[in-house]
């Protein structure tokens, strides 16, 4: 990416040297002018063909004439027929389908505080509930009565409702706050909803009105979707499963992972908010709908396992999520989101507003491993989720249609490979550019008997398992370099594929997922991204019946269960993790809520050792964690929080030099930012984060505000301990916080001073430390960051 912007800009004759932070920052603003180009570009077009836009609106100027918004809107701004989604509650306006013209027009208009094309996102595709330190019994899943009548609405694909992870028996009534309703539609009667799944909803206009602009498909395709909020895809009765799902005996993937399913909170409620549709993404208006709806309804967690998918994170006012986000956590609903796709690249985490959790994936201790036995003896370890008749040892001669050096050869892309070169065969097959199912089905077509997937030097050693269609492995990018040079040093290879099963207790557990997004954060570094990592490899959960485990349409499979990888797994643990801590400490707000699952997580794994990096097999640092890998057995009791009000958020907004009516965007009403400019690290965030230039000379110091509440014990006296980064001084005042009935609220100053000519630095351009508050009981720990950052 940077070559390409140097080239661009006639720069490639200069010999200058860039640091890690200057090429952060850089690729950052060249990032954000891809934004902007793709935000302005749709309205600024000549082409006139109506598209959808989301116009936000300056509520307070509604002429008194109007008695309701809409028939302001409708009067002002468009026709009735136009309109699509009108939006009172996380945000004011509406969406509408019109010519680029008139969108640019109202655009000038007083009223109008922003016009926002309409984009399309993307999904971030049993044991779990354990590794996350819930035991039966006792601690939190005890002590929160399993998060019985708080209610979780997921923003997905929908809901398979007959599954058994969603019968209410035993349950209560329906919580009397719940406002929501059971949407009817194709399959989906007010009899699919019961005292569990006790809400579900659809917004399809906004996808709609994309498939017009399109064509010729004029709207939900109902060869392959339900125009209801029954699930085709399978996505959403997984993520929906997953934080919430009933305890479900005999639960397995086709004998993989055979056990008892449950959700992290099993007892709370689900609201179903189908935002996505089959092979189609889920469209900005339709989300900020169902944010919209399911804070009237009365949800306590939002789970949205969606993001931009293309590694790029707009500013805030720019981002329908954030905006609609915005409006729920102020309204005190955790919002639990998943932190993408793009790992291990840098800066490829998404979904970064300082009000969201956002979440990382990591693997647990179940592994379902394979191994390619090479015809030389050799026995490389990979992993399978392939449950049909085994090899039992027989040998194959071996292929690497890459070697001809043809790209979708060596991708095995569909139409790529010759049946007399791969007939007969195991056939190699590099990971990339299509789904990893994909390809095996591409090999099976063309008369392959079996696939290696080989991991890239993108990929690295991160594995995940495939419920394939024909025999296959999937290798690491050592493993499959070793599988090539054999290939080349013999002149009949052959190999087989020996499937194993599932595995437990397997070490080490976690491991931070290769595929999942990395700090730092690209919009505002200051606050440090990921929060944390939750498991998302691997995951056993509820399924569709109307696609196989695959998903792909020639799987004709059925399944009550799905195992898949991704921050999308991940994020729904957090969702049911908020669950259970909202029901155990209900006065208890987003920010608190995260700051205990933030302050407690662990950063060891099952060795007791610092939790290893998937991609690069080397130790893993906050930018690719966070604050650590989440665990509830701690959380629940976490002695300190760092909790954060609306007005805090708005001050921060300020800070990063955001003016009112660009404020307004988000927050709904106008504010006035302080005379004085706030600094955006003193957002009180249970992390730190210290950017320092690097043209200053000397020793340099940056101070920090945070102010901690006591959750714990009436009366208390927490005294630092400090990790400081290499080549780094932290100190703290006040010495110690005393805790008593009246005082309930602490500040404290951390000041970091750094000289800049000195600092270690690693690989990924930062030093870390900590300081941890203890009482002897409580350990409340904050990541700190260390890093040169200069503005451009």
């Amino acid at each position: 990416l940077l070559s390409l912007f140097f080239s661009s800009l006639n720069f490639t004759s200069l010999n200058f040297t860039l640091s890690m932070a200057m090429a952060t920052q850089l690729v950052s603003s060249y990032l954000l002018f891809c934004i902007l180009f793709n935000v302005l570009g749709p309205i600024l077009s000549t082409d006139e063909t109506p598209k959808t836009f989301i116009i936000r609106i300056d509520s307070k100027a509604k002429p008194s004439v109007f008695p309701t918004h809409y028939h302001w809107y409708t009067s002002e701004f468009t026709t009735p027929l136009k309109i699509l989604h009108t939006y009172d509650t996380v945000f004011h306006g509406f969406s509408a389908t019109l010519s680029p013209s008139k969108a640019a027009s109202l655009a000038d208009h007083p009223s109008v505080l922003l016009v926002l094309p309409d984009r399309r996102r993307h999904l971030h595709t049993t044991r779990s509930p354990q590794f996350l330190g819930l035991r039966n019994q006792r601690g939190l899943w005890s002590d929160s009565d399993y998060g019985s009548d708080v209610i979780i609405g997921v923003f997905d694909t929908g809901i398979w409702p007959e599954r058994r992870s969603f019968i209410d028996k035993n349950l209560g009534p329906v919580p009397a706050r719940w406002k929501g309703v059971c949407e009817t539609g194709v399959k989906f009667t007010t009899k699919n909803c019961n005292r569990k799944l006790i809400g579900a909803r659809f917004f399809s206009k906004g996808h709609e009105a994309a498939a017009r602009s399109a064509g010729p498909i004029t709207g939900v395709n109902e060869t392959v979707e339900f125009k209801s909020p029954r699930d085709a895809d399978g996505h959403g009765t997984h993520t929906a499963s997953t934080a919430a799902g009933r305890y479900v005996f005999r639960a397995n993937m086709s004998g993989y992972a055979a056990g008892i399913a449950k959700g992290v909170a099993p007892k709370a409620r689900l609201a179903v908010y189908k935002v996505c549709w089959k092979n189609s993404g889920c469209f900005d208006s339709d989300i900020l709908a169902a944010f919209d709806a399911s804070v009237v309804d009365g949800v306590d967690v939002i789970s949205i396992s969606i993001g931009g998918g293309d590694g790029i994170s707009s500013p805030y006012y720019l981002d329908p999520i954030a905006i609609g986000s915005y409006g729920a956590v102020s309204r005190g609903v955790f919002v639990s989101s998943s932190a993408g796709n793009d790992g291990p690249n840098v800066m490829s985490v998404t979904n970064i507003s300082p009000w969201l959790a956002t979440v990382g994936a990591g693997t647990i201790d179940r592994n379902f491993p394979a191994d390619v036995v090479l015809g030389n003896g050799r026995r490389l370890s990979g992993v399978s989720l392939y449950s049909g008749a085994p090899l039992s040892g027989k040998m194959f001669p071996l292929v690497y249609p890459g070697k001809t050096g043809v790209l979708s050869s060596s991708l095995c892309m569909e139409n790529s490979l010759d049946a007399n070169v791969v007939r007969g065969k195991i056939v190699i097959c590099d990971r990339g550019s299509s789904p990893r199912v994909a390809k095996g089905l591409v090999v099976k077509k063309a008369g392959g008997v079996g696939m290696i997937l080989a991991n890239g030097i993108s990929n690295g050693e991160g594995l995940v398992g495939d419920a394939h269609l024909l025999p296959a492995c999937a290798l690491g990018s050592g493993e499959g370099d070793a599988v090539k040079a054999y290939i080349a040093s013999i002149s009949n290879p052959t190999a087989t594929i020996d499937f194993r099963g599932t595995v437990i207790g397997v070490k080490p557990a976690p491991v931070v997922a290769s595929f999942s997004g990395r700090g730092p954060n690209g919009l505002n570094p200051e606050i440090l991204k990921p929060d944390f990592i939750a498991p998302g490899v691997n995951i056993l959960a509820a399924w569709t019946d109307t696609v196989g485990p695959t998903g792909l349409d020639s799987d004709g499979r059925k399944t009550e269960f799905n195992i898949l990888s991704g921050t999308s797994m991940a994020c729904p643990h957090v969702s049911g993790a908020a669950a259970l801590l909202k029901s155990a400490h209900p006065d208890w707000s987003p920010a608190a809520i995260r700051s205990a699952m933030m302050t407690t997580a662990s950063l060891n794994d099952n060795r007791n050792q610092p939790m290893m990096d998937e991609a690069t097999g080397k130790p893993s640092t906050p930018y690719d964690f966070g604050a650590g890998h989440v665990n509830l057995d701690l959380a629940m009791d976490p002695g300190l929080v760092y909790d954060i009000a609306n007005s805090d958020y708005t001050n921060y907004l300020c800070a990063i030099g955001y003016g009112p009516k660009v404020i307004q965007v988000i927050t709904r009403s106008p504010v006035s930012c302080p005379v004085k400019k706030p600094l955006p690290e003193n957002l009180n965030y249970p992390s730190i984060a210290a950017l320092f230039s690097s043209v200053s000379k000397g020793p340099t110091k940056k101070s920090f505000i945070r102010t901690v509440t006591n959750v714990g014990s009436v009366t208390a006296v927490y005294r630092p301990k400090i990790l400081a980064p290499k080549e780094v001084n932290v100190t703290v005042k006040p010495s110690k916080l005393v805790f008593t009935g009246t005082a309930k609220k602490r500040s404290f100053i951390v000041t970091v001073t750094a000289d800049v000519n000195h600092l270690a630095l690693g690989d990924s351009g930062a030093a870390f430390g900590s300081i941890s508050w203890t009482d002897g009981k409580h350990l409340v720990r904050s990541p700190i960051v260390v890093t040169q950052l200069d503005q451009l």
